[in-house]
């Protein structure tokens, strides 16, 4: 049986944030998306009512701390870069209200840069923060990947997990130890 959902975790299904996210206007639409794309995959991939809840949650959720100052999440984020900060310090947020289901909080804590052994919740959000209907880059290319999604999952989630890395090379940005882990456990190594 299935431990109950968190009151924190049915709101955020429904749309609503706790009252401590700091998310501009328009960051609340690309959230509203990913939380759309991850209740959708959860159907078709036949999860039960409650789990499709905690995939939509995890989408309004994974960007709730986006745009808090990254010096002010240091404290609960640990020694991630500053720009991806938000994942982790939203985690550790909503374990202090006492969310207690370990997906959720793995999903939404790496879902900017996956990490080796992340499980499918996290790998989707993993998927539908890149690939969200709104993003400007590559339309047409990610169009097509949403529609082989959510059965072809692992040949997207290789091609994103590239693109991540090969945009930070391009920048001459330095690559994080979790997504270099991640990707070699994509590719079987």
């Amino acid at each position: 049986m299935q431990p109950e959902l968190h009151p924190v975790v049915l709101a955020a299904a429904r749309g609503v944030l706790p009252e401590w996210a700091c998310i501009r206007p328009s960051r609340v639409g690309h959230a509203a998306a990913v939380a759309d794309l991850m209740e959708r995959w959860a159907g078709e991939l036949g999860l039960s009512g409650a789990d499709r809840r905690r995939w939509a949650a995890a989408g309004w959720l994974h960007d709730a701390l986006r745009d808090a100052n990254p010096e002010d999440l240091a404290p609960l984020a640990g020694d991630y870069p500053s720009k991806v900060r938000h994942g982790p310090a939203v985690a550790a947020r909503l374990r202090q209200l006492g969310v207690d289901d370990a997906d959720l909080l793995e999903a939404v804590a790496c879902h900017s840069l996956g990490r080796r052994g992340l499980g499918p919740l996290g790998r989707f959000l993993y998927l539908a923060d890149y690939l969200e209907p709104s993003r400007p880059y590559e339309p047409v290319t990610h169009a097509a990947l949403r529609a082989r999604l959510p059965h072809d999952h692992a040949a997207a989630t290789r091609w994103v997990c590239a693109r991540r890395i090969d945009d930070r090379l391009r920048r001459g940005k330095a690559l994080h130890p979790d997504t270099v882990d991640f990707w070699n456990e994509l590719v079987g190594k």
